[in-house]
């Protein structure tokens, strides 16, 4: 049975085998032990209450619940942009115009921006590709609405999520060759591999100060704003199910869409119901539900069968385990589709 669960020490070794299996690109996974051991301590000092607001941030794997070895991974960073400036471009318009020569031109441009500094973001989703079978890659993304409804004192008022761009097999970027290469002078999966691994001043030292007119970009980068790597278009179909939506800011690196959401306009968010768990026997013939406890520190979910009008959760022992509760506790449900989907 497949669960997400919060990551613990014992996961670096598994996650340094899913880095290696992103092919670049995933800069907030790289495959380097000392930043992956870094961020596991980070998000179990999160949990701990032990870190300010800043630096707080949650990961999560997915795991099997028969021998906990984790499979995917995906994370929460509470508010971005308080500690070090999270940057991203904003496609904007400029109007140039001439009365006494009837000319009019609106002309987009790339604007550096900081606009969505405090937001919370959902970041790091990766799942093996040997378990992309099934409906596990909706689990493990939409898990994180859960536990933002259960906890959603922790969280900002605005969700984030910066999608991965356009790049080929070999890593090369045009959003990049025709416009990172020229201020950072570096190929792109260096510059991706130094944000992935906290290394970040060089972006504020380099990055350009004035806009950016689209029409000095090359054909083939103009073609890549606001579009997403083919591996992470399912990924952006999830999310804009949920009500996400790209807002004309895109990734200084390789013009990736940044899509966001208010939280509470989330559906898993807003249409999540508590329910109580009961033991009994579940009814396969229920819509495929996401079903999460209320254990802020063993928070547990899992995709299993729910009654839509039920008042309960019928979960015999092997769930009730799986999903670290007992009868009588509390449980959030959500519908994995706003349109219900049979299990």
């Amino acid at each position: 049975m497949m669960v997400i669960r919060p990551v613990e020490r014992d996961d670096l070794s598994q996650l340094m085998e899913l880095a290696a299996k992103t092919g670049g690109g995933l800069t907030s996974l790289p495959v380097d032990s000392a930043t992956l051991q870094a961020r596991i301590e980070r998000s179990l000092q999160t949990w701990q209450g032990s870190l300010p607001r800043a630096e707080q941030g949650y990961v999560f794997v997915l795991a099997d619940s028969q021998d906990n070895r984790a499979v995917g991974i995906c994370a929460i960073e509470v508010a971005v942009g308080l500690q070090e400036p999270w940057y991203n471009f904003r496609v904007g318009t400029q109007v140039h115009a001439s009365k006494e020569l009837n000319v009019y031109a609106a002309l987009p441009t790339l604007s550096l921006s900081n606009d969505h500094t405090g937001s919370s973001e959902l970041c790091t989703l990766f799942l093996d590709a040997d378990y992309r079978d099934g409906k596990n890659g909706y689990l493990l993304s939409k898990s994180r609405f859960l536990f933002m409804a259960n906890f959603r004192e922790y969280f900002m008022e605005r969700v984030v999520a910066e999608m991965r761009g356009v790049s080929d097999e070999q890593g090369h970027s045009p959003f990049w060759d025709s416009v990172g290469i020229h201020f950072f002078s570096m190929e792109f999966r260096k510059a991706d591999f130094l944000s992935g691994t906290g290394q970040k001043a060089f972006i504020a030292e380099l990055m350009p100060k004035h806009p950016l007119y689209l029409h000095y970009l090359t054909p083939e980068a103009q073609a890549v704003i606001g579009q997403v790597h083919p591996k992470t278009a399912p990924a952006r179909a999830v999310l804009e199910a949920e009500g996400f939506r790209y807002r004309q800011y895109i990734d200084i690196f390789d013009g990736g869409p940044t899509l966001e959401c208010d939280i509470d306009d989330i559906r898993a968010v807003r249409e999540s119901r508590v329910l109580t768990a009961q033991r009994g026997d579940p009814s396969q013939d229920a819509p495929l539900c996401l079903v999460a406890n209320s254990n802020y520190h063993q928070f547990r979910v899992a995709l299993l069968p729910v009654e839509p009008m039920a008042k309960s959760v019928q979960l015999n022992d092997e769930q009730l385990q799986a999903l670290h509760c007992q009868p009588g506790d509390s449980l959030r449900v959500v519908t994995l589709w706003s349109e219900e989907k049979k299990a």
